[in-house]
């Protein structure tokens, strides 16, 4: 009977894993066709308002006379269909080897969609320009000195900070003198929206990153790599225990039964027990705790498996994701260059505290050993010192030697503030 429900739960658990492993290939199947028909019905909205609203023109404040509002609403329209031909023909160039590519429908949405962004690649190089001057002149040369890795100072950078009078006085009058700017406006809704959708791409890239390698690694050991280790493990003898701190552990808890047994007797908590009724009584507890035991070896190499497809969904996401990491980088350069002198200096002492500080040694310990349980390996102690002897000294020497290189340029207050702090 036992064998019997096995038999039919694993047909049921077979059955269910190839119908979802249908569902998916078919939908990666039709990848190719569906990325090319968004991308394309994307092409078409802006060919159509192109021909109702601006005069067959582009779309553009010089091609009509419209509001600063009406405009920005049209160029958010536009971006928007924009970056989804964007996204779904990146989605069709990797996956068009399933599909027959001298297909004439297929080469003629191609071409019509190559027409309609044609005409915007370089108004949209002028817009990226124009956003990339607007933004403060602080911040400006902040992103210079970070982006500059190498060991020569720019020159212009250094003669731009050397006046008779201070460079705030001249910044706050550009500010002024942009503000009055007829096209002021325009320009802010503009540089709002251009802002809006970097925060947007750069947060949901984000959760992407985090989202998808989580419910790959879920999903895959859930109905493929679980599956097919515990039908390979019960088809033949394997050992029960995949490393020695599962051995003693079980061990452990077996002896600790038959003493509370012994103890509960020589209580008369329990009727008395013969020897022959103990050793049935642990031969029943020995059976339970090796069949736990197995499903926790099951586990853990489940979790091998399943973390390396989760590594290799991470790296799909990173490969076809480049232009979203450049604007992760923009947004987290403006979140970070926006800090108060105080508010940089706290977070570098909370991180260098957390990883390097006096009581990380703890912290990594514990997620060391529970990353060796999470694979079913033993923690070995003298690996996990060594570990934590060296990595955070070379994690501590990284750090100072950023604050010496590049803080200290960055912004020299925040030094002097985090100095003042750590003292």
């Amino acid at each position: 009977m036992k064998n019997f429900l096995f038999t039919k739960n694993s047909d049921l658990l077979r059955q269910k894993v190839y119908e979802s492993w249908e569902v998916v290939k078919q939908w990666f199947v039709s990848t190719p066709e569906r990325s090319l028909a968004q991308a394309y019905d994307a092409a078409k909205k802006i060919r159509n308002i192109e021909i109702e609203y601006f005069n067959n023109q582009i779309i553009s404040a010089a091609s009509v006379n419209e509001t600063p509002n009406v405009m920005s609403y049209w160029q958010s329209i536009l971006t928007q269909n924009l970056t989804i031909i964007k996204l779904r023909l990146a989605e069709f160039q990797s996956s068009r080897t399933l599909l027959e590519i001298s297909n004439p429908v297929l080469l003629e949405k191609l071409q019509f969609i190559d027409e309609v962004i044609e005409k915007y690649q370089q108004q949209t190089l002028i817009i990226s320009k124009v956003n990339q001057q607007s933004v403060s002149q602080p911040l400006k040369i902040d992103s210079e000195i970070y982006q500059n890795t190498s060991n020569v100072v720019n020159p212009a950078t250094n003669n731009r900070s050397i006046g008779f009078l201070p460079s705030s006085i001249g910044r706050t009058i550009n500010r002024i003198t942009t503000d009055f700017s007829p096209n002021a406006e325009a320009d802010f809704i503009r540089n709002y929206h251009i802002s809006q959708n970097r925060t947007r791409t750069s947060v949901r890239f984000l959760l992407l990153l985090i989202v998808i390698p989580l419910l790959t690694q879920r999903f895959s050991k859930e109905f493929l790599v679980s599956p097919i280790v515990e039908r390979v493990r019960s088809q033949q003898i394997t050992a029960i225990f995949i490393n020695s701190e599962m051995e003693e552990e079980a061990f452990k808890e077996l002896k600790t039964f038959e003493e509370q047994l012994k103890f509960q007797t020589l209580l008369k908590k329990t009727p008395s027990l013969s020897p022959e009724e103990i050793e049935s009584n642990v031969k029943e507890k020995a059976i339970d705790i090796a069949q736990k035991f197995r499903k926790k070896s099951q586990e853990a190499i489940s979790n091998v498996f399943a973390d390396l497809i989760s590594l290799v969904a991470f790296a799909v996401v990173v490969a076809n994701g480049k232009k979203e990491i450049a604007a992760i980088k923009s947004f987290i350069d403006e979140l970070i260059f926006g800090l108060s002198d105080s508010a940089k200096a706290f977070v570098i002492i909370l991180f260098t505290d957390v990883f390097v500080g006096f009581h990380s040694p703890h912290g990594w310990e514990v997620i060391l050993e529970g990353l060796a349980e999470h694979l079913g390996l033993a923690p070995n102690r003298s690996l996990i010192f060594l570990f934590i002897a060296t990595f955070p000294v070379i994690l501590d020497t990284v750090v100072k030697y950023w604050i010496f290189r590049y803080l200290s340029r960055l912004s020299p207050s925040a030094l002097a503030t985090y100095k003042e702090m750590n003292e």
